[in-house]
């Protein structure tokens, strides 16, 4: 009797706690909370801009030995610094930030022509393409439809995908789930004076991923492997998930991000409803924390004691709220409600960074390559980036 007693009362204090933290994110003053946080990256980033090497961009910071890391510009990540600057000056009109945006899209504009991988999405749209948005800089389009015809070098015509990454040891024409966001940069310079045949190799990509990349309760495997002569798939793995099998998190975000963004390019009813079954999947899961930040892969290991992933927990924000632009109703509010959560913790103690600490980096808790070591528990500039992004958004249509 005693035990019964006792669980009782733990569930009705795990209830209760529950209760506690969702009537706190209910009185969340979102406008202030947008504003100051757009405040503090400001701040934060003037600081972060003084360790910057001038021909590299930064990617992040390791606590333990004091040491701001920064790569070279054919790194897949050096769109994201320069567009989360740009998201900043929209918001500051800080003029200060702008000049540093303006910098380092020159040390990375040679990246227009660069083939060596698929990521040219996140290298060129993310920055210059937020640059163009802004300031409406013709020299700006130029680049873009450059870019566009980089990553369009990679399709394959017969397998009907783009490859990811170049042959290896591992994998003979590796496709990821995240080449879904750099689909993006094909389809809009489609559509803004571009080659028409790039949005016609973005919704190729998209259909084939579809019939490839997802399970029957709509996660994604992160690698698929394909013969690039024929089509045919050679295996479905991981690179950075925790198995094969399970369900990377920000996989899963990638996914999801995709499918919505292509929904909104092409109106494709199959795109939007794939959206909606990947959001299910995510905001359903039995192993998505109280606080909306994902363990680093849905089937970790050690849960509830696995690293969190941050960067998994902004894309997947920012995805949700386009979502809801598309959605009406209890549907509308679910998506909505989920990524405001997420925000309100990505901007609590817990995940936000002090000024002038963490590298300069706004979020903390980050993961990128675990089964690697590579990245652990660390500050990472996409998960700026997409937090950024998720701040804007929520203001721009939920305010």
């Amino acid at each position: 009797m005693k035990k019964v007693c006792f669980f009782a009362l733990l569930v009705i204090a795990q209830l209760s706690e529950s209760d506690v933290m969702a009537q706190k994110k209910d009185n969340v003053d979102m406008a202030k909370l947008v504003k100051d946080n757009f405040a503090f990256a400001d701040s934060q980033y003037r600081y972060m801009m003084k360790q910057v090497p001038q021909d590299k961009m930064p990617q992040s910071y390791e606590e333990k030995n004091k040491k701001f890391v920064a790569y070279q510009r054919t790194w897949w990540c050096t769109g994201f610094y320069p567009g989360a600057l740009w998201y900043i000056y929209e918001q500051t009109g800080d003029p200060v930030i702008k000049g540093e945006a303006e910098r380092t899209l020159k040390v990375i504009e040679p990246n227009k022509t660069y083939t060596g991988n698929h990521d040219l999405g996140f290298m060129m749209y993310c920055s210059f393409g937020n640059a163009y948005r802004i300031t409406r800089n013709e020299s700006y389009k130029d680049i873009i439809i450059q870019s566009a015809a980089a990553l369009a070098s990679r399709y394959r015509p017969l397998a009907k995908v783009i490859q990811s990454w170049n042959t290896n040891q591992y994998f003979k024409g590796p496709v990821i789930i995240d080449n879904m966001m750099n689909l993006e940069l094909l389809y809009w310079t489609s559509l803004n004076g571009g080659d028409a045949k790039y949005k016609d190799i973005a919704v190729t990509h998209s259909n084939t991923t579809l019939q490839h990349h997802f399970r029957p309760d709509f996660s994604s495997y992160h690698v698929i492997d394909y013969n690039m002569q024929t089509g045919d798939v050679i295996r479905k793995a991981t690179w950075q998930g925790a198995a094969d099998c399970s369900a990377w998190s920000r996989g899963q975000g990638w996914g999801l991000y995709g499918y919505v963004m292509m929904y909104r390019f092409s109106k494709d009813q199959r795109y939007l409803d794939h959206a909606r079954k990947i959001a299910s999947f995510i905001l359903g899961h039995p192993n998505l924390p109280q606080d909306k930040i994902p363990y680093w892969d849905f089937d970790a290991p050690y849960i509830p004691h696995a690293k969190r992933d941050a960067s998994a927990g902004a894309v997947i924000a920012s995805a949700l709220l386009e979502l809801g632009q598309y959605t009406k109703g209890a549907e509308k509010e679910k998506y909505v409600s989920n990524a405001k959560d997420m925000i309100v913790s990505l901007s609590g103690e817990k995940y936000k960074a002090k000024l002038g600490e963490n590298g300069g980096f706004l979020l903390k808790h980050s993961t990128g390559a675990l089964p690697s070591n590579s990245e652990v528990d660390v500050p990472l500039i996409y998960a700026d980036y997409y937090y950024l992004e998720a701040l804007k958004r929520y203001k721009d249509w939920y305010l």
